[in-house]
């Protein structure tokens, strides 16, 4: 029994060194596969900041049919008055720049006349 016991001792460790040998290989094996996948990782950054300045280039290269379509698109988003409403802020605008003119003009006046006075 003592030849069988050691052959059995030896099978085990041999298969000990069996399961050394295969868990070393997929460590090996998971370690480069993390650094081909921190260098995909690495071309996929630079691949997406390359991509990101294209679509940033093409942003500011829009054709002039896009960009007339954008601003008609904006423009019926727009709020417009209606021609009486156009009117009457017109007037009230007028009307508002005519007093202040003619209070300035009439300020103008009084110093003018104050000074007139003043130096005799």
């Amino acid at each position: 029994m003592a030849k069988k016991d050691k052959k059995n001792i030896e099978a085990v460790e041999g298969t000990n060194l069996v399961e050394e040998k295969v868990e070393d290989s997929k460590v090996e094996t998971k370690a480069a596969a993390d650094t081909k996948a921190t260098n995909k990782d690495a071309k996929d950054d630079k691949n997406s900041k390359k991509d990101a300045k294209k679509s940033k280039k093409n942003k500011d290269k829009k054709s002039i049919g896009q960009k007339s379509k954008e601003l008609y698109s904006e423009l019926k988003k727009v709020s417009w008055p209606t021609f009486g409403k156009v009117v009457k802020n017109t007037c009230v605008v007028l009307l508002v720049v005519t007093v202040c003119t003619l209070l300035l003009f009439g300020a103008d006046r009084l110093f003018f006349w104050l000074f007139g006075l003043l130096m005799g």
